[in-house]
Order: structure tokens, then C-alpha cells, then sequence
């Protein structure tokens, strides 16, 4: 090749290059810039300067660093936030329902007992009813399987304390320990608190209303008490309940602390009675927030 045909093969390559750098910039192909990491960052033109261009098409624009997009939240979205359940401190506990229409609430205090328990869990079942349970500790630790059963039928636990104690003769640590005790137990065996609390024999006092608040727990008493415990009689139980009856009555009675074959014979008398009358038996809704 002699030194024409050199400079004119030059010529055609130098004009070929032109060529593509013009089709870069008219955008009739792009190529996507190759990014050094490490490159010192220029610095930002002065104002009013003309902008920087080359054959090579726009500034290669910088890779964001995962922290940079994993520790921003996305647009217009933010993780729903629960509130803390806050129970009003009570100067007296709950003795009935209100605004709730023709229905009454039946409670079971003391147990779980599996002499007594099964039998009372059977009948509301027969009848498709939901009851409350104020479970002591000590009977619950060796009953589980009826704490879970009463759950799955849809009844609701109540705490009423380790062992049943006079609350007022306990010091305020000591009323914690039988509260808290007892609501551990049974957040461990069912997987939820209780949110409700009655103090045994009724007997309340403010170290009781505090500490139940502050464990997230209403306190429930009651209307009529059937005084099943003193072993009256069948039908006498079941006349307490029938004349009692009325709408957001809490009813009292006892499936554990004795002999409560007749508080189990009594229930299936007068459940069906009120059922019969139009009454809907039910239980308070509370709902963790």
C-alpha cells in the first residue's frame, strides 16, 4: 500500500467516526456509559456555563447504595401503628351491661375443674352459648387442656387471681403477683391476655382497680349472685337465675372451690328457660387496639 492509498484509508476511517458521533447525538442509537465508582466527582459547572457534551451522550448517572433505599420508607406509605390498650382506673367495678338489649352475660369463677368444668362447657355448647370464666391460676396450671377448650368454643377468660386470696389483707406487690401471675399463665397456654378481672369474693379495693388497669384488665362483678357455692339446691339455683333475668344482667355462678353438681344440673335447667324468653346470652366484646 503506498503512502496515498495510506492517507486516503485515514480519511475514510476519520469520517466514519464523525459520522457515528453525529448519530449519537441525533439519539439513533445510545450506548449505555460504563460507571467508575471510584472516579473523583467533577466539579458542578458555574452558573450561567454551557453544559459539557461529548460524543459519549449524557453524564453517567451514579448508582444509589442499598442503605440509601433500604432505609427509606416508600412513598406515601408508612406501617399502621398500634395504640397502646388503655383501661380506665375504676373507683368501682362493672356490676352490669348496659346498651346491649335483651341479653345477660353467665360467669364461672374458680375453676377450671374437671369434675365440674366439662359438664358446664358441654350444656352452653348443646345451646350454642358463650360464657365467661374467671379461672384461678393454681387450677388452670393443671387444666390447660380446658383453658384451650374454652377458647375454642368461644367462651372468654377472665383472671381471678393465683389463689384466690382476700385481695385486702395482700400488700400491693402482693395483689401484682396474683394478678400477673395468673394473666401470664394464660397468655402462655391460650396466646392472649385476659381483659377482664373479678377480685375474689368481691372484695376490691384501689391497689385492685390500679394494678388490673395497668395489666390492661376491665373490672366485672355481677347482678345476680345465685350463692351456688352454699350448695342451696338445684331449683333454688335456677329460681335466682329466672328471677333475676334481665336485660345486661351479669349472672354469678360457680364451676370449681366445691361440690358444683348442682350448678351443673341448674344450667341446663334454666339456659334453655331463657332462651325460651327471648333472652340471647352473650359475652362483652373488648377488643385490643
Amino acid at each position: 500500500m503506498n503512502k496515498d492509498q495510506m492517507l486516503s484509508r485515514r480519511r475514510a476511517l476519520l469520517a466514519g467516526a464523525v459520522a457515528l458521533a453525529a448519530a449519537g447525538q441525533t439519539g439513533l442509537f445510545t450506548v449505555e456509559p460504563t460507571v467508575i465508582r471510584d472516579a473523583p466527582r467533577k466539579p458542578a459547572p458555574a452558573p450561567g456555563a454551557p453544559a459539557e457534551t461529548g460524543a459519549a451522550g449524557p453524564p453517567a448517572r451514579r448508582p444509589v447504595k442499598a442503605s440509601t433505599y433500604r432505609l427509606q420508607p416508600l412513598t406515601g406509605y408508612s406501617p399502621p401503628r398500634r395504640a397502646p390498650l388503655r383501661t380506665p382506673v375504676r373507683r368501682a367495678p362493672i356490676l352490669r351491661l348496659s346498651g346491649i338489649g335483651r341479653r345477660m352475660v353467665l360467669t364461672f369463677d374458680d375453676g377450671p375443674d374437671p369434675r365440674y368444668t366439662p359438664g358446664i362447657l358441654s350444656t352452653l355448647r348443646k345451646h350454642d352459648v358463650r360464657a365467661m370464666f374467671f379461672v384461678c391460676g393454681g387450677m388452670a396450671a393443671d387444666n390447660k387442656d380446658l383453658l384451650r377448650r374454652m377458647v375454642d368454643d368461644g367462651h372468654v377468660i377472665g383472671n381471678h387471681t393465683w389463689s384466690h386470696p382476700l385481695l385486702t389483707s395482700l400488700s400491693r406487690s402482693g395483689v401484682r403477683d396474683e394478678m400477673d401471675r395468673t394473666s401470664d399463665l394464660i397468655e402462655d397456654t391460650v396466646g392472649e391476655r385476659p381483659l377482664w378481672f373479678r377480685a375474689p369474693y368481691g372484695a376490691w379495693n384501689r391497689a385492685a382497680f390500679q394494678l388490673g388497669a395497668e395489666l390492661g384488665m376491665e373490672p366485672l362483678a355481677w347482678t345476680v349472685d345465685t350463692l351456688d357455692w352454699t350448695t342451696p339446691g338445684t331449683g333454688t339455683i335456677v329460681t335466682r337465675v329466672i328471677d333475676g333475668a334481665g336485660p345486661g344482667v351479669v349472672v354469678l355462678s360457680h364451676d370449681a372451690g366445691g361440690d358444683r353438681s348442682q350448678s351443673v344440673a341448674a344450667l341446663r335447667s334454666y339456659l334453655p328457660d331463657l332462651l325460651d324468653e327471648g333472652y340471647r346470652i352473650t359475652v362483652p366484646q373488648r377488643r385490643r387496639v
